[in-house]
């Protein structure tokens, strides 16, 4: 038997940066141990703020990857749109650069990620809001044909 769930979470309010939320994600996924073999699709509905997955160990790695984005997306650009700060643009391009949702396989009631892998919150804007996230679980149920 196929079986298809839908979440959806509210995060509180997070500082710029690159945040782990796997343990978030799966604190709201109240069906996944029913799940043999699945998908689990994460979609943030913001434009300021993107979904990734990277390294979930070492805390640099998320502070490295702010460093980087800001590189490559500077906010000293002659942003046109910039009613809601300076910050805002900058976010909307780095969100549409990061995505806005990740897919993560599911095996035998757990998210399939790589020992070292962990989901992302990225967050782009300086003092942002609390940020939603729709979560949609798909897949062969334990004791399914």
């Amino acid at each position: 038997m196929t079986g298809w769930f839908q979440y959806e979470m509210q995060l509180p309010a997070k500082s710029r940066g690159f945040h782990l939320i796997t343990s978030a994600i799966e604190r709201e996924l109240v069906d996944l141990n029913r799940v043999r073999v699945g998908l689990l699709h994460c979609f943030i509905l913001h434009t300021s703020a993107s979904l990734t997955i990277n390294e979930n160990a070492d805390p640099d790695v998320r502070v490295d990857f702010e460093t980087a984005m800001n590189h490559a997306v500077p906010e000293n650009l002659a942003y046109v749109h910039t009613l809601e700060g300076p910050d805002d643009m900058p976010a909307h391009v780095k969100a549409s650069m990061m995505g806005a949702s990740v897919s993560v396989p599911v095996r035998d009631g757990r998210l399939r990620l790589g020992t070292w892998q962990g989901i992302y919150l990225c967050e782009h804007r300086d003092r942002a809001s609390s940020r939603r996230i729709v979560m949609t679980l798909q897949g062969e149920l334990e004791g399914g044909a």
